[in-house]
C-alpha cells in the first residue's frame, strides 16, 4: 500500500473562490490513486507561484515525513517556478509525484524550474521594453483602441517570442530535433513526446502539426543566428 499526502494550490483568490482550480486538482489526485493506495490528507493553499513562503506546503512536507508518505501534486505547474524552492523541496528528502507527469524526477523538475524562472524574467523584460517603445512613439496605453499597426506588430512578435521561450516547448524541441534528424516522422515524434509525458505550452498532448511547428521554428532560429553571425563577421572586417 502506498501512502500519499495531497497538495493543492491555486495562485489567485478568484480561483479559490470559484473552486474550479481545487476541484480539477482533486480530480487528478483521485484518478491517480489505485485501489490499494491511501490518501491520508490533502492540504490546500492560495499562493503566488513566485513565492516560497507556503505554510500549507510546509505542513504537507512535515506530514509526509511523519507518515513516511509521498507528496502527491495534481499538476506540475502547481510547484513553484522559483529555482530556490525546487531545491528546498529536494532538500526536504520527501518523495513527490506529479499526477500529470508521474515519470518526472528531481532532475526533470529542476530543469523545468530553471527554464520557467528564465522565461518569467524574460517576459518581464520584454513587457517593459515593449511598453517603453510604445510610450516613446506617443502611443497612449490602457485601451485596445490605442493600438496602432506597429503596436499590434510588436504584440505579435512578443507572443511568438513567448511561445519560442516557453519551458515546455524548449524541453520538447530538445527531443524533437535529434529524432527528426534521425529520420523519425512528425507523428512518431509526437507519439514519443506524449508517451514520455511531455506537454504543449497549453498543457495538452502533442500532435504532428505542433511538432512540425516547433521543428520549423528551431530551423528558422538556427538560420537567423547563422545569418546574424555572418553579418557580424563581415562588419568586423
Amino acid at each position: 500500500m502506498n501512502k500519499y499526502i495531497g497538495y493543492i494550490r491555486v495562485s489567485t483568490k478568484h480561483q479559490n473562490n470559484s473552486g474550479l482550480g481545487q476541484l480539477a486538482q482533486k480530480a487528478m489526485i483521485k484518478n491517480f490513486l489505485k485501489d490499494d493506495d491511501l490518501l491520508i490528507e490533502e492540504y490546500e493553499e492560495v499562493e503566488s507561484g513566485k513565492k516560497d513562503d507556503r505554510p500549507e506546503l510546509l505542513k504537507a512536507l512535515e506530514h509526509c515525513k511523519r507518515e513516511n508518505a509521498t507528496l502527491l501534486i495534481g499538476k506540475l505547474d502547481r510547484l513553484s517556478r522559483n529555482v530556490g524552492f525546487i531545491y528546498l523541496l529536494k532538500d526536504s528528502k520527501v518523495k513527490f509525484v506529479c499526477c500529470d507527469m508521474p515519470e518526472a524526477n528531481d532532475v526533470t523538475i529542476g530543469i523545468m524550474a530553471v527554464l520557467a524562472q528564465d522565461e518569467r524574467e524574460r517576459t518581464s523584460q520584454r513587457t517593459k521594453a515593449a511598453l517603453a517603445e510604445l510610450r516613446s512613439k506617443g502611443v497612449a496605453l490602457g485601451s485596445p483602441s490605442n493600438l496602432n499597426d506597429e503596436a499590434r506588430k510588436l504584440g505579435t512578435i512578443a507572443l511568438m517570442k513567448k511561445a519560442q521561450d516557453n519551458p515546455n516547448n524548449k524541453m520538447a524541441t530538445a527531443l524533437i530535433v535529434p529524432l527528426r534528424e534521425n529520420g523519425m516522422s512528425f507523428q512518431k515524434i509526437a507519439d514519443r513526446l506524449n508517451e514520455n509525458g511531455f506537454k504543449t505550452s497549453t498543457g495538452k498532448q502533442f500532435s504532428n502539426a505542433q511538432v512540425l511547428i516547433l521543428y520549423d521554428r528551431h530551423i528558422k532560429s538556427q538560420a537567423e543566428s547563422k545569418a546574424e553571425s555572418q553579418i557580424n563577421s563581415v562588419q568586423k572586417l
